[in-house]
């Protein structure tokens, strides 16, 4: 069977960690009689220097025919003083949006082997299992209206936080139904003791909990859940979230297992999902064959698991994985004394060797 993935390398290390990622899943194809057709596309930076804009609708229709699509990262001072339309992200906004990406899951689960690597005392790491379930397509991010105007002389900017009913429920529906597969907990976050939309929130959340009485919920502010993300992240299983508290929620609650270059994530919707480090783009350290592609190939898991229905495979990827840093391989952003600091490229490799084992 012949799997169709499109692939946007992206910006900065994007390419970089993309080619590891794809060593993976051909590796893993091999082992589930995948076989795999990787068309790579521009988008991002990359695209706005050769086509003028940040993806095209050429590159949107061949996501959209896909069976499943990879992004490596997209970004950059190069291109932060563009006007918003043509900034990087805005292609990948519009991306999530045209494919219906309302589902983002960050998993954030330690490897027992990277508990020194973080700023957190290891007593307060272990067992912690974290699934961020985020809601993708609404919110700040693509409320309206959204502008930037001249008023009385000085500037005035307006970005619109908007949420629906119907958007609401569907997210508390995939983080409910996640629950059920997990530990049965679901931590809503928002900021309902202010925001009306975070108000619409709650009440939404839980008239959805009554469909789900073995799922307990709570509800949490987002100030005091970004303090117990570092204070006591072993009491969360899903926290549920909207689109901008979960973008940095999620980009916290990464560095428990060490380094942002551990967080895989999976965006999800109708038909075509869509696989990325939760990362950005790294220009400073892109080129240099030391970025950390292993956020990158546990993305190629989750792949596995919710666009190919094979979790044993995603699990052989996850497993292969674990035990390259059990044997001490470690690239630079999370190297610790005793270990050995190896490139991105050799890490890549080390997980195919796993994997083939």
């Amino acid at each position: 069977m012949i799997k169709r993935i499109a692939v946007l390398p992206g910006d900065g290390i994007g390419p970089e960690v993309t080619r590891e990622a794809l060593k993976v899943l051909t590796a893993a194809g091999k082992l589930s009689g995948l076989n795999f057709e990787c068309n790579e596309f521009l988008a991002g930076g990359a695209s706005l220097d050769a086509c003028g804009e940040p993806i095209t609708n050429e590159v949107l229709d061949n996501c959209k025919a896909s069976d499943a699509v990879f992004l490596g990262a997209v970004g950059g001072p190069k291109w932060d003083t563009l006007p918003k339309d043509k900034r990087p992200e805005k292609g990948l906004l519009r991306l999530r949006k045209e494919l219906g990406l309302f589902t983002n899951l960050r998993p954030v689960t330690l490897s027992p082997s990277l508990l020194h690597t973080s700023t957190i005392k290891p007593e307060f790491l272990e067992g912690v299992d974290i699934l961020v379930v985020r809601e993708l397509t609404g919110g700040i991010y693509f409320g309206e209206p959204k502008l930037l105007e001249k008023v009385n002389d000085e500037e005035r900017a307006v970005d619109t936080m908007e949420y629906r009913t119907s958007e609401v429920e569907r997210i508390a529906r995939v983080a409910f139904d996640a629950a059920r597969k997990r530990r049965n907990k679901v931590t809503s976050v928002d900021k309902a003791n202010i925001l009306v939309t975070s108000q619409l929130w709650r009440r939404v959340v839980e008239n959805v909990a009554v469909d789900y009485s073995d799922v307990a919920l709570d509800h949490m502010l987002v100030d005091n859940c970004a303090m117990q993300i570092v204070r006591n992240p072993q009491q969360f299983d899903v926290l549920l979230t909207g689109n901008m508290f979960g973008d940095i929620l999620s980009d916290e609650a990464s560095m428990l297992a060490g380094s942002l270059g551990m967080l895989a994530s999976a965006s999800l919707g109708i038909k075509t999902a869509m696989y990325e480090p939760a990362h950005g783009s790294a220009p400073d350290i892109a080129g240099k064959d030391m970025a950390n592609p292993l956020a990158a190939i546990n993305s190629i898991a989750l792949m596995f698991r919710f666009s190919f229905d094979l979790d044993d495979i995603a699990k052989k990827i996850e497993t292969a994985v674990q035990s390259v840093l059990n044997e001490g391989y470690r690239t630079v952003d999370i190297m610790s004394e005793n270990c050995k600091k190896v490139a991105t490229s050799k890490m890549g490799d080390l997980v195919v060797e796993k994997l083939e084992q």
